[in-house]
C-alpha cells in the first residue's frame, strides 16, 4: 500500500507531521479530518515494491485472467458483499470467512485479490487496511464503510449497505447502457453502410459512367471524388483516427484533462444534464450512506469526492469540505458550490436544523435516480427522430448521387 507523509494542524493550530499507509491521499486527508486534524500538505514518499496478487496465479489462471480482463465485475462485488454480510452477522471469523469465500470464487483476479487481503489480516492489518491494497477494485466509499464497520461492530451493516449502493449503482449502469444500445447499433450500422457503399458501390457505378462517358451531376461528381479521396487514403484515415483516440484518451487520464472533460462533458446537448444528474445522485446515496453509518461529516465528504465518478464535481465536493472545516454551514457551502437545484437546496437546510441530514440525502438520491431515469427516456426520445433524419440524408444523397445519373441515362437512351 502506499505510504504518504503530511504536514497538519491539529485543533489547537500546532504543526503536525507523520506518514500513513492508505490506498490514496483522500484517505488520508479523510482520516486526519476524523481525529481533528486538518491537513496543509500530503505527499506520497517511496516505499518497498508489494508483490502484486497475480504473480501467485498459475499461468492458466493469468490466461484466463487475462481473457476475462483485469477487473472485478460489480455483479461480484454485489455477491461478495452479500456474502460477507451473511457471514458476518453468523460470527464466523473473518479469516475462515475470506477463505471460504476465495476457495469458490471462479474469477482468477478476485480469488487472487481475497488471497492477498488474508496475508494482510494474518500480518496484523484490519479489513479496510487490507482491503485498500487494491483501490482498483475496492473504492474508497467500500473501505470507509468497512472501517466504520470495523470500528463500531458492525461489519455485516457496512457489508449490507455496501451491497445495497453497488446494486444501485449496477441499476444506474443498466438504464445507460439500455438508453444508448439502440443509438450505438444504428450509428454502428450507417457507418458500415456508408463505407460499403463508398469503396464497393460509388466505384461500380464511376466505372459505368466513365465507359459512357456521360455527363455527371454535380452531386455524383463529389461522391466519386470523395470515394477515390476514401479509397486511396484509407490508411492514413484510420491511422489518424487511431491515434486522435489514443491521444484524447491520454489527454483525459491526466488530472488536467480528466477536470476539464468531466466538466465540459456536463455541457453537451442532450446528454450533458443527464451525467451531471447521475454524478449527484451517487453523491446523495453515498453521503446518506456514510452518514448513517456514524461517519463525520468532514471526513465523509472526503470519501464521497472519490465515489461520484466526475472530478469536476469531486472538486466542488472538496471545497465544500473545505467551507464546512472553516466552520460554514453544509447548506452555505452546497449554495456556494452551484451544483445543486433550489429544492435539495431547501432540503439540505431542514436537514442540518432537524439533524436529519442522511434521511434527507437519501431522499435527494431518489429524486436524482428519479431524474436519471426520466432523462434517459427523453434520451432514447430525442435521439430517434435524428437517427431517421440522418437515415433519410444518406438515402437522399444516395438518390441524387447515384441514382438521378442512372434516370439520366436511361432517358436518354429512350429518346
Amino acid at each position: 500500500m502506499p505510504r504518504f507523509e503530511y504536514k497538519a494542524r491539529n485543533i489547537s493550530g500546532v504543526m503536525v507531521t507523520g506518514a500513513l499507509e492508505a490506498a490514496s491521499a483522500d484517505v488520508v486527508a479523510g482520516d486526519l479530518f476524523g481525529q481533528n486534524i486538518t491537513p496543509i500538505e500530503i505527499k506520497q514518499v517511496a516505499g518497498l515494491k508489494v508483490k502484486k496478487p497475480e504473480d501467485d496465479l498459475t499461468t492458466v489462471e493469468k490466461i484466463n485472467m487475462f481473457l476475462a480482463g483485469k477487473k472485478v465485475p460489480i455483479n461480484e462485488l454485489i455477491v461478495f458483499a452479500r456474502q460477507m454480510q451473511s457471514l458476518t452477522r453468523a460470527g464466523l471469523p473473518l479469516d475462515r470467512a475470506l477463505n471460504g469465500l476465495q476457495a469458490s470464487l471462479k474469477n482468477p483476479l478476485f480469488k487472487s485479490v481475497l488471497q492477498d487481503v488474508l496475508k494482510g489480516l494474518e500480518s496484523g492489518q484490519d479489513l479496510a487496511a487490507a482491503l485498500g491494497r487494491h483501490p482498483k477494485i475496492f473504492s474508497p466509499l467500500f473501505l470507509s464503510l468497512v472501517s466504520v464497520g470495523e470500528n463500531t461492530g458492525r461489519l455485516d451493516m457496512a457489508f449490507e449497505q455496501v451491497g445495497k449502493y453497488l446494486e444501485l449503482e449496477k441499476n444506474t449502469r443498466k438504464q445507460i447502457k439500455t438508453a444508448t444500445r439502440y443509438p450505438i447499433f444504428v450509428l454502428l450500422t450507417i457507418a458500415v453502410a456508408l463505407a460499403v457503399i463508398t469503396v464497393f458501390v460509388i466505384p461500380a457505378f464511376a466505372d459505368t459512367f466513365r465507359r459512357l462517358q456521360a455527363e455527371l451531376p454535380l452531386e455524383t461528381r463529389i461522391l466519386i471524388a470523395i470515394s477515390d479521396f476514401v479509397i486511396a487514403w484509407w490508411p492514413f484515415m484510420i491511422g489518424g483516427t487511431l491515434a486522435l483516440v489514443l491521444a484524447v484518451r491520454t489527454w483525459i487520464r491526466t488530472k488536467d484533462g480528466r477536470l476539464t472533460w468531466d466538466r465540459r462533458k456536463m455541457q453537451l446537448p442532450l446528454a450533458g444534464t443527464l451525467f451531471e444528474q447521475i454524478a449527484l445522485a451517487r453523491f446523495a446515496r453515498a453521503f446518506a450512506m456514510i452518514l448513517k453509518a456514524g461517519v463525520p461529516i468532514v471526513h465523509g465528504m472526503s470519501v464521497v469526492a472519490g465515489a461520484v465518478g466526475n472530478a469536476w464535481i469531486s472538486k466542488n465536493i472538496l471545497g465544500m469540505q473545505d467551507g464546512v472545516t472553516r466552520g460554514e454551514s453544509l447548506y452555505r457551502t452546497a449554495q456556494n458550490s452551484g451544483m445543486f437545484t433550489p429544492l435539495v437546496l431547501q432540503m439540505l437546510s431542514v436537514g442540518e436544523e432537524s439533524g436529519t441530514i442522511d434521511d434527507l440525502m437519501a431522499e435527494v438520491a431518489e429524486f436524482y435516480d428519479a431524474e436519471v431515469e426520466y432523462n434517459l427516456k427523453r434520451l432514447s426520445e430525442a435521439i430517434e427522430p435524428i437517427l431517421i433524419m440522418i437515415i433519410a440524408g444518406m438515402v437522399l444523397v444516395l438518390a441524387l448521387g447515384v441514382f438521378l445519373p442512372i434516370w439520366d441515362l436511361s432517358s436518354a437512351a429512350n429518346r
